[in-house]
């Protein structure tokens, strides 16, 4: 049973979330200026280092800033699949799989991003219902065989 998080994420969709921001909060700490290396000339080798440094610091902030907007904020499009949500699948060839909706793709293989093609495919979706979305080798259809929203 998945049970929801604050904000309409799910507790692993927390969890997935804190790890990364960690991780990002590491590298980016190894990315600040080290005291006194900013006024410090040298040659152009060591000014173009401390300035992709620094662009590479912004791209971190900003990946820090989004994630933690997702923690504060949620899960805030309510045109998608909401987060924890647990559906089963029907191939045609009668193979059922059930898979876990989340909004941040982590390292569950039994997970679909919610603006993935088939979690796209699924808003709106039913039991019963029949839906197509597009993968690499082509279009696939599966039935909607259960559809549970997050707990909470």
């Amino acid at each position: 049973m998945v049970i929801s998080g604050d904000k309409g994420l799910s507790a692993a969709t927390r969890r997935q979330l804190e790890k990364e921001l960690d991780s990002l909060r590491a590298q980016r700490a190894a990315l600040s200026p080290q005291p006194g290396e900013l006024e410090r000339t040298g040659d152009a080798a060591d000014q173009a280092d401390v300035i992709d440094r620094a662009e590479a610091a912004a791209r971190l902030d900003r990946q820090i800033a989004d994630l933690s907007a997702k923690m504060e904020h949620g899960a805030s499009d309510s045109s998608l699949v909401p987060d924890g949500t647990k559906v089963s699948l029907r191939f045609d060839d009668g193979d059922e799989e059930t898979l876990q909706v989340v909004t941040v793709p982590g390292e569950d293989p039994d997970a679909v991003t919610s603006d993935s093609p088939l979690g796209l495919a699924l808003v709106g979706a039913k039991e019963g219902d029949k839906v197509t979305y597009r993968t690499p080798r082509g279009e696939i259809t599966v039935t909607v065989v259960k559809l549970t929203p997050p707990q909470g």
